[in-house]
């Protein structure tokens, strides 16, 4: 199971990556697909940013 949300952050945190390009560029994807719904794209970004936030422990604080 851990090895599963471990994956699964990884993945959040590549789109939101992306997702941060592609801003850059004046396109937002998140609210393009899912702008009908504000609700949902706070959902989306929260998990995409509580999945950096796991990462950060997973990779750096866990083993000490």
């Amino acid at each position: 199971m851990t090895k599963f949300i471990s994956m699964l952050a990884s993945v959040l945190l590549i789109i939101g990556g992306l997702n941060w390009l592609f801003v850059s560029l004046d396109f937002n994807l998140v609210t393009k697909l899912f702008g009908s719904s504000p609700t949902l794209v706070d959902i989306i970004y929260w998990a995409i940013g509580l999945s950096a936030v796991y990462v950060l422990y997973d990779r750096f604080l866990k083993g000490k």
